[in-house]
């Protein structure tokens, strides 16, 4: 499916890649009539992969938005956030500029989001115009799913940049220089145009639904639910950190439009929670596009492009010559800042997929002849690695020297439990959210211990202000490294308390007080290596890459185990100064963020945009 959409975008090249002074006030240039195109199906296919296109380019979502939104957070950082070499660790630690190295130029994320707007405005233009797009139609299928995407990207807009131009119709010479519109206003147009998508597209495993590239239904809702939230939510804006003052986004009006989007999902019954956590990941990394499991909807890219495991699985060095897994020196760009770990409750089987203490050393393979297994070796305590994704969980051997071809998961299935849960908290109760917070929580945890983990948790969660932070903390469980939490923070405001938590939690658990002072401070461990690329294509391997470690858990104090050594082979290493001051530093720890992060909620606008605006464009939060 990938190969296709990406085939699907030379269709109409010549209708797309006109300029926009084509467009204004005379006919779009085409070998292609606009009327044949839009109410032919296989041809007006071709729009929505031209949307894609420039959301895949080298500048855009591909190498920058996708790899660089979303963190710092009290759960998450940049690897190298104390870095000054590069613009890169001012980006993550709320001390951006305008002219950041890293994303001012002319092809960025903000260029391309808004070529792929004009696409979608041309697109729904002409549908509307030409294909009469009714529901149960495949001409209403493409229809709604063009509206998606143009709300998707609306909506990345606005949680990265705060008020931007809000375009809903193509270019004219009368709209070629606009100004930015208050959020509010991109907010209404978007959910409402949602509501219209839901009602064209259909619940997963349609015809045109099959996979997790396509939206259905399910996302649709899911998608219209998060942007309600985050609509009658706090964020920064250029009088102060409020709500909307627009009666139509107050929480009484949003809130039940949330709880019925979710209800509907969930009601469906086409979608379910994956019985093991990790085996989300395993299939989102093994490409397992079915729609109707966890994964809702994914962002699509080749295999020859995209950055995610790139700069979100577990590292992998010692690239000379080509390792089993790719052929070059990739991921743990990000990681979990380290007390997360320890956070999670020792049970909870989210918390060794998503926090890992290692990478992978060298490995290399001549025509699937093993030369040197992958060794895994012991990360630095300030540079864990996400685990989530995982190289060495794809089913295909990487030959790109900087793409992964991995997609982006959009949205996940558990994410419409919690969004439920917190709507009905504040609606109706902590009563009326808890069976779906317990939901959540029974995938995460072994059946074994549900009475005391899951149903007396939950119940203990007697008030609305209990259960409004256990969900908090329960979408850092869930989602850490996913680069969801920036924004449900800020919506909560929350972002700067939280923050300034997890840096004291960082300094209580380097000094080994409070709630970690049953943290060992030395570790012990073995390393595990990884059998040959063809052998684990095959799925029928051992899997030897198991490590194994004393002294992480809460309690782990002291010498290690008898049963410990055994499982060993005699082979313990030890790193007696695990915890230490040096290992985890005052300037690390204050790189959480540079400047006051409620007054960087969001990115500039970049400034070769500014200077090219005519004078329209200007920077609000002092930028």
């Amino acid at each position: 499916m990938k190969k296709l959409l990406y085939s699907l975008m030379i269709i109409l090249v010549g209708f797309f890649t006109v300029s926009c002074e084509d467009y204004f006030d005379a006919p779009a240039k085409s070998s292609l009539d606009e009327g044949t195109i839009f109410s032919t199906p296989a041809l007006a296919w071709g729009t929505v992969a031209g949307i894609y296109n420039n959301l895949a380019q080298t500048n855009a979502y591909r190498g920058r938005w996708l790899c660089w939104y979303g963190f710092n957070t009290d759960v998450e950082w940049y690897g190298s956030s104390t870095s000054t070499s590069d613009d890169r660790a001012k980006m993550t630690g709320y001390d951006l500029a305008s002219t950041n190295s890293q994303m001012n130029t002319d092809n960025n994320t903000w260029a391309q989001a808004y070529g792929s707007i004009e696409r979608a405005n041309i697109a729904i233009r002409g549908l509307r115009s030409y294909g009469n797009p009714l529901p149960g139609t495949e001409l209403g299928h493409i229809l709604g799913e063009v509206l998606t995407l143009r709300a998707l990207i609306y909506y990345d807009l606005v949680r990265t940049h705060g008020d931007v131009p809000a375009r809903f119709e193509p270019i004219s010479t009368e709209t070629l220089y606009v100004s930015k519109s208050d959020r509010d206003v991109v907010y209404k147009q978007i959910i409402a145009d949602l509501l219209e998508a839901e009602e064209l597209v259909d619940w997963p495993g349609s015809t045109w639904t099959k996979t997790v590239e396509h939206v259905n239904k399910a996302f649709v809702k899911g998608l219209r639910a998060r942007i309600c939230l985050n609509a009658c939510g706090y964020s920064q804006r250029p009088d102060g950190i409020r709500r909307s003052t627009d009666p139509e986004l107050a929480p009484e009006v949003l809130l039940p439009i949330v709880k019925q989007e979710c209800l509907d999902v969930i009601n469906s019954k086409t979608c379910v929670l994956e019985p093991s956590f990790e085996n989300v990941f395993k299939k989102l990394c093994g490409e397992d596009l079915t729609a109707g499991g966890e994964s809702l909807y994914e962002l699509p890219f080749a295999d020859g492009r995209g950055r995610v495991a790139y700069t979100f699985a577990i590292r992998h060095t010692g690239s000379t010559g080509g390792n089993q897994f790719l052929i070059n020196n990739w991921g743990g760009t990000a990681g979990p800042l380290p007390n997360v770990f320890y956070d999670f409750d020792v049970a909870d089987t989210r918390r060794d997929v998503t926090c890992i203490p290692y990478e992978w050393n060298g490995g290399s393979v001549a025509k699937d002849e093993l030369i040197a297994p992958a060794a895994q070796r012991i990360k630095s305590f300030n540079s864990w690695c996400f685990g989530k994704l995982r190289f060495e969980w794809m089913k295909r051997y990487i030959t790109s020297s900087n793409d992964d071809g991995i997609n982006k998961q959009y949205m996940r299935y558990s994410e419409i439990y919690l969004m439920l849960a917190e709507a009905l908290n504040e609606l109706e109760g902590p009563s009326a959210a808890a069976p779906y917070l317990k939901e959540v929580r029974k995938r995460a945890f072994p059946e074994s211990v549900w009475a005391s983990k899951v149903d007396s948790y939950v119940s203990s969660l007697s008030t609305k202000e209990a259960m409004f932070n256990a969900i908090v903390d329960e979408n850092a469980y869930e989602f850490t490294g996913e680069m969801l939490r920036k924004e449900q923070l800020i919506r909560w405001n929350l972002l700067k308390t939280k923050m300034d938590e997890a840096k004291t939690k960082m300094y209580a658990l380097r000094a080994g007080t409070g709630e970690y002072a049953d943290v060992n401070r030395s570790l012990y461990y073995y390393m595990g290596s990884y059998p040959a690329v063809n052998d684990r294509f095959s799925g029928t391997y051992e899997n030897t890459a198991i490590a194994g470690f004393y002294g992480l858990n809460h309690g782990e104090t002291g010498e290690p185990s008898a049963s410990f050594l055994e499982k060993s082979g005699g082979s313990v290493l030890t790193e007696q100064d695990w915890i230490s001051e040096s290992k985890l530093t005052d300037e690390k720890i204050e790189s959480l963020y540079l400047a006051d992060p409620n007054t960087r909620q969001y990115w500039p606008i970049w400034q070769v945009f500014i200077d090219a605006s005519n004078g329209t464009l200007t920077n609000d939060y002092g930028y």
